[in-house]
């Protein structure tokens, strides 16, 4: 992230599969589970075998036929802008959640779930962050950050000369936090991100 917010926060303007406005058409309810199933199959396998992972090998660990995975999903590629897509609105509808608190806290909340899409992604991010996303996220997102920040700063949450570009490089350092760590020993990124709050709270120029 230029400070890249997201999985990935490509200022792209070209519109693509994986922009958090689209949305899922509606199935019926084997299709829902189904869909589920090729999702969760999908993250594992992606994890395990990155960009060496094959739609057979989905469809098995999905319990499902390689047919099924296609009729749903028309390529491999199709599949990774669908776990972007998922990821991003996630991040999207923290944001609302957190725009809609009347308090100082609603930055504290949009980076914890900041930290815990990165830990939720962390063993196929690098899949999620070579792929373009809307612009439209990119623009949400920055402009909930500067909006949030300005109430944390009113409240009294964090010191007065913290700035959203402040916030931005905290997220960087989060992600880099999360991806860099092995699965064996996975990030506390949760200290980390109330480490640097007490430090934003006592920051001075």
């Amino acid at each position: 992230m230029r400070a890249r917010p997201a999985p990935a926060q490509a200022a792209d303007s070209r519109a693509t599969r994986a922009g958090p406005s689209d949305r899922p058409p509606t199935m019926r309810r084997d299709a829902v589970r189904n869909y589920q199933r090729i999702l969760e199959a999908a993250r594992d396998v992606l994890a395990e075998s990155g960009a060496d992972a094959s739609m057979e090998e989905i469809a098995a660990r999905a319990g499902v036929g390689v047919g099924t995975v296609y009729r749903r999903f028309t390529s491999k590629d199709a599949l990774i802008d669908e776990l972007l897509r998922l990821a991003l609105e996630q991040l999207v509808a923290a944001a609302d959640r957190a725009l809609g608190r009347a308090d100082g806290d609603g930055l504290h909340g949009l980076l914890t779930a900041f930290g815990q899409s990165f830990a939720d992604h962390a063993r196929y991010a690098s899949l999620l962050l070579e792929r373009p996303t809307d612009a439209s996220f990119s623009r949400r997102i920055t402009t909930a950050i500067e909006v949030l920040t300005a109430r944390a700063i009113g409240a009294g949450a964090v010191a007065s000369d913290v700035t959203s570009g402040d916030v931005h490089a905290l997220i960087v350092a989060m992600r880099g936090l999360v991806q860099s760590a092995e699965e064996s020993a996975p990030a506390d990124w949760r200290r980390f991100l109330d480490i640097h709050l007490a430090g934003l709270r006592a920051a001075s120029r």
